[in-house]
């Protein structure tokens, strides 16, 4: 309790809890009222509410505000906490005055930060902890699942930190991140297709018992040709040919199941694809 006075004391108008209540407020109903208007600007609203009113006991000035946080907003849920921390802080030290600079700063960052947050905490790193986790699973190993919930665990705590992060930095935000965004990328996204491509050969099961007979000595297609050229060749090549269809328009992942399905039971019929002993 004296923290929290200590900080009103010190310019704050916000306790530590009231910011994290707003926290809260938005990573359970970051999707609450989305719409194709204004998308997440009805999620920030709603976040924001408690604290604009704590720091607009004026209404004209709480109303002013609301309305300009109403406005439209579309952001990844996760990297959106350092830009809604950002903005409280803007508008807890300057108040009304800060209304368009607030407006400014979520208009110029939501874009570059969903870019980061989509590629990296949507798909890079589930795909490569789904990926290890599901591999682990199959083996019949535990940990993979724990692994998984371990993942959403630290997410939470990535939330609460990036929210924090905003609110002490500011306007700073910035100027003190510069290129820093898309190096990081750059060296996640690297990572990422490292851990990927080297689980296909473990995960990407293909074989064919097709043997090559020249004179007495019998010479496995696999093991004894392709294998050679480049290890677990086949793998490669079907995962190349499924990516390849992936970008086709007229290819969607249920047709690609499909035509799996039928290659394999062609390939079965015809005893050019088989299960390895």
């Amino acid at each position: 309790m004296s923290k929290e006075m200590n900080q009103l004391e010190n310019g704050k108008k916000l306790t530590t809890h009231e910011r994290k209540d707003m926290f809260r407020r938005w990573i359970f109903n970051a999707g609450l009222g989305y719409n194709f208007e204004t998308q997440q600007a009805p999620a920030v609203a709603f976040s924001m509410r408690k604290a604009l009113r704590k720091i607009y006991p004026n209404d004209d000035e709480y109303i002013e505000a609301m309305d300009n946080h109403y406005k439209y907003f579309n952001a990844n849920p996760l990297m959106a906490n350092i830009i809604l921390g950002a903005t409280l802080a803007m508008e807890e030290k300057d108040g009304i005055k800060a209304k368009d600079a607030v407006q400014s700063l979520k208009t110029s960052l939501m874009g570059p930060f969903s870019g980061v947050g989509d590629s990296v905490f949507w798909i890079l790193i589930p795909t490569i902890m789904g990926s290890i986790a599901g591999y682990m699973a199959l083996q019949g190993n535990a940990v993979g699942a724990i692994l998984w919930m371990l993942l959403q665990l630290s997410f939470y705590w990535l939330k609460m930190w990036f929210f924090k992060t905003g609110y002490d930095s500011g306007t700073k935000l910035i100027t003190s991140l510069g290129e820093k965004i898309n190096i990081f990328t750059d060296a996640i996204s690297v990572m990422g297709l490292m851990v990927v491509g080297s689980l296909i050969p473990t995960v990407v099961k293909v074989y064919t018992p097709l043997k090559f007979r020249t004179g007495k000595v019998m010479l496995s297609i696999q093991s004894g040709v392709l294998d050679k050229i480049m290890p677990a060749l086949l793998p490669v090549a079907v995962t190349g040919l499924v990516y390849w269809l992936l970008g086709r328009k007229k290819w969607t992942p249920t047709k690609i199941i499909l035509l799996i399905i039928v290659i394999c039971l062609a390939g079965a019929a015809t005893g050019i694809l088989g299960v390895a002993k």
